[in-house]
C-alpha cells in the first residue's frame, strides 16, 4: 500500500519554502525521527533515507519561511550559483538528448558497508575540540577576538553544528582515502555545514554581511590544532 511520497530512499523537496506550515511540520518529524505518525500509528521510512531540498532565494510571494529548527536538521546548505558557459551548454545538451537508461550503482548491502566504513574513520580528540571551538566562536565571536561580529549575530550555530561538522568530515576523509580525519576536512566543509545555522541580525542584513563572511573570519581566528603522526596515533588502542 502506497503510504505517501516520503516513503522513499531519496526525497526531493523542490522549492521547500513553498510548502505550508503543516507540510513543513510533517517533514520535520520524518527528518529527525525517520518515521511518520498518522492517526495514532507510527510508520518507519525505508533505509537509507535522504532529504534533498531546493529553495528559491529570489521569490518571496507565496512562500513560507522555514523554521530554524527545521533548517538545523539539514546536514549542509550548498549555494548554487549560475553555471559557467560550458556547464550551461552541457545542461541544454542533456535536455535535448534522448533519455538514458539508468542502472543502479550500489545496492542496500553496499550502502550498509559504506556506512560502517565511515563510522570507523578515526577522529582525534583534538579534531573534535577544533570543531567545538569553531562552532562556539559563532556564538561568542568576542572570545576569539572578533567582537565586531557580535552585532551581526542573533544566534550562533547549535550543537548540531559540531555533530554534523565532525560527521561530514569523517565521510570526506573516507572519500579522500583516509581512515582518519585531519583539520583540512573540517575546514573544507565548514561553510556548507554551518552557514544555514547562523541567525543573522538586522544589522547584518543592513550592512550586507553574509554568513559566509562571518564564518570565513571565524576560520581565520580559531587556531587549528597541530596533529603529528596522526596515522600512527589512530592505530594505537
Amino acid at each position: 500500500t502506497w503510504k505517501g511520497p516520503v516513503f522513499t530512499n531519496l526525497l526531493l523537496a523542490d522549492e521547500i519554502n513553498r510548502a505550508p506550515a503543516k507540510v513543513q511540520s510533517a517533514l520535520l518529524e520524518v527528518m529527525e525521527e525517520r518515521q511518520v505518525s498518522l492517526g495514532g500509528e507510527t510508520f518507519p521510512v525505508p533505509r537509507p533515507f535522504l532529504v534533498m531540498a531546493t529553495q528559491n532565494p529570489i521569490e518571496t510571494e507565496g512562500t513560507y519561511a522555514l523554521p530554524e529548527a527545521q533548517i538545523d536538521r539539514f546536514l549542509m546548505k550548498v549555494v548554487v550559483t549560475y553555471p559557467s558557459a560550458l556547464e550551461e551548454f552541457s545542461i541544454v545538451e542533456r535536455m535535448i538528448a534522448p533519455p538514458v537508461d539508468l542502472r543502479p550503482l550500489i545496492g542496500h548491502e553496499q550502502w550498509e558497508e559504506l556506512t560502517k566504513l565511515v563510522t570507523q574513520v578515526y577522529v582525534d580528540p583534538l579534531i573534535i575540540d577544533y570543531a567545538v571551538r569553531l562552532v562556539a566562536a559563532t556564538r561568542n565571536p568576542a572570545a576569539v577576538g572578533l567582537a565586531e561580529l557580535a552585532p551581526y549575530l542573533s544566534f550562533g550555530a547549535s550543537p548540531r553544528g559540531s555533530l554534523h561538522l565532525v560527521a561530514a568530515a569523517r565521510a570526506l576523509a573516507a572519500i579522500r582515502g583516509r581512515d582518519y580525519v585531519v583539520t583540512t576536512d573540517l575546514r573544507d566543509l565548514a561553510l556548507d555545514v554551518l552557514r544555514h545555522r547562523l541567525v543573522l541580525s538586522y544589522e547584518a542584513l543592513a550592512d550586507r554581511v553574509s554568513a559566509d563572511e562571518i564564518l570565513t573570519r571565524v576560520l581565520g581566528a580559531v587556531a587549528a590544532p597541530e596533529l603529528k603522526n596522526l596515522e600512527t596515533r589512530q592505530k594505537t588502542p
